[in-house]
C-alpha cells in the first residue's frame, strides 16, 4: 500500500481541504470495522485512511506535510547545490550544519529533525561571503563569478489556496500566510559564512517567520492556475527574495471534482434507471437545473459530457454511480426479493 495520503485518500495533490475532507469521510464509513466486521484488509485500510488524514486531513497539518516533502526534496540527491532553500550557488562556508536550517523553517529551536542527515547533502559546501574576500587582483574571470554570486537569489515557495467556485468567476482576496526564512533581524545575514557567530541565527544568516498577505485573485480564475508573487519567497542572507507561487485551487463542492482541468459531477440512480433508463434533474455548478436522460443499461461509471455547463461555461462531465438507500420500505423489500428469487 502506498505511503502517499494523497493516493491512500484518492485525491489529488491539487485537490481543495474540502475535496480531502469529503474523500476521508466517504472512506472511513465504506472501510470502518463496524462495516466490515471480521474483514482483517478492511481493518487495515481503515487505519491507514485514518492515518493519511492525520497527515493531510486539516490545512495546518497538509501545509506541514507539503512542506516538509518539499525540504526533504530539496536536500535529497547528494546534489551540493541541488535545490537548496536558497536557489542556486553556494549555500554557506564554516561547516554550516543545514540541518539547523531545516529546523528553522519548520519553526524548531531544537536539534536536527530524525532524518535531516540523511538528505545526501554536502554540509561543508563552500560559498557564500567567505568566498567574496580577496577580490583585488583577480581576473575578469573571477570577477565575474563573484558578480553571479553576488545575484543569490533564495527559494521559491510554492503553496495552495482553496477559494469556492463563485469567487473564482467575481475574483475576491484573501487573507494568507506563509512561512518563509527571512534575513535574520540580529546580524541581518551577515553571519552566514563567516566565522562570526550569532545567537539568534546560530550562524545560517535566516530565520523562520511567518509572512500574512492579502491575495487579489483576479475574476475568472481557473483551477490550478498558478500566480507569482515577486519577492515572497525565501531570502537568501547574502542575496535577492525568491517568489511566492500561488496554486489556486477550486472547491468543486460536494458531489463533484476535478480530473485534468474539468469537472466531474457524480449522479446518483437508482439500480432500476440504470436498467430500464430514464430521466433525473441535477443542479449544475453554474445553479441551473437540468434535466439529463439516463439511458436503458447504464451502467457504474458511465458518463456524459454537457457543453457550457462546467466551470466558467467550460464542459461539465456527468458520471453516474448507483445510489444506495438507507433504509427500505416493506415494499421494496418484497419487490427485491422476488427480483432475486427471479435470477436478477
Amino acid at each position: 500500500m502506498s505511503d502517499d495520503p494523497y493516493q491512500i485518500l484518492g485525491v489529488g495533490k491539487d485537490a481543495t481541504d474540502a475535496e480531502i475532507k469529503r474523500a476521508y469521510r466517504k472512506l472511513a464509513r465504506q472501510h470502518h470495522p463496524d462495516r466490515n466486521p471480521g474483514d482483517a484488509a478492511a481493518e487495515e485500510r481503515f487505519k491507514a485512511i485514518q492515518a493519511a488524514h492525520e497527515q493531510v486531513g486539516s490545512a495546518e497539518a497538509r501545509k506541514k506535510f507539503d512542506e516538509e516533502k518539499r525540504m526533504q526534496n530539496m536536500f535529497r540527491g547528494g546534489r551540493p547545490f541541488g535545490g537548496n532553500p536558497f536557489g542556486g550557488g553556494g549555500i554557506g562556508g564554516g561547516g554550516i550544519d543545514l540541518s539547523d536550517i531545516f529546523s528553522q523553517f519548520m519553526g524548531s529551536r531544537g536539534g536536527a529533525p530524525s532524518g535531516s542527515a540523511g538528505f545526501g547533502f554536502d554540509q561543508n559546501v563552500t560559498g557564500g561571503r567567505q568566498n567574496q574576500r580577496g577580490r583585488r587582483g583577480q581576473t575578469a574571470g573571477q570577477q565575474a563569478g563573484h558578480e553571479a554570486a553576488e545575484s543569490l537569489r533564495g527559494a521559491d515557495i510554492e503553496s495552495g489556496l482553496d477559494i469556492g467556485l463563485i469567487d473564482a468567476l467575481n475574483g475576491t482576496e484573501v487573507k494568507f500566510s506563509h512561512r518563509r526564512l527571512r534575513k535574520c533581524s540580529k546580524c541581518n545575514g551577515e553571519s552566514f559564512g563567516s566565522a562570526k557567530g550569532c545567537t539568534i541565527c546560530n550562524g545560517i544568516g535566516v530565520c523562520s517567520n511567518t509572512s500574512t498577505i492579502t491575495v487579489k485573485v483576479p475574476s475568472g480564475a481557473t483551477h490550478g492556475q498558478q500566480m507569482r508573487l515577486k519577492k515572497m519567497g525565501h531570502e537568501h542572507p547574502s542575496g535577492e527574495s525568491g517568489d511566492l507561487l500561488i496554486k489556486i485551487r477550486l472547491d468543486a463542492e460536494e458531489g463533484r471534482r476535478w480530473e485534468d482541468g474539468r469537472l466531474v459531477q457524480e449522479v446518483q440512480i437508482p439500480f432500476t434507471m440504470m436498467q430500464l433508463g430514464g430521466n433525473v434533474r441535477i443542479m449544475t455548478p453554474t445553479g441551473k437545473r437540468v434535466q439529463i436522460e439516463v439511458p436503458e443499461g447504464t451502467r457504474i461509471g458511465d458518463r456524459r459530457r454537457l457543453q457550457g455547463h462546467g466551470h466558467d461555461g467550460g464542459p461539465l462531465d456527468i458520471e453516474f454511480v448507483l445510489s444506495e438507500p438507507e433504509k427500505l420500505t416493506k415494499a421494496q423489500r418484497a419487490v427485491l426479493k422476488k427480483l432475486r428469487d427471479s435470477g436478477l
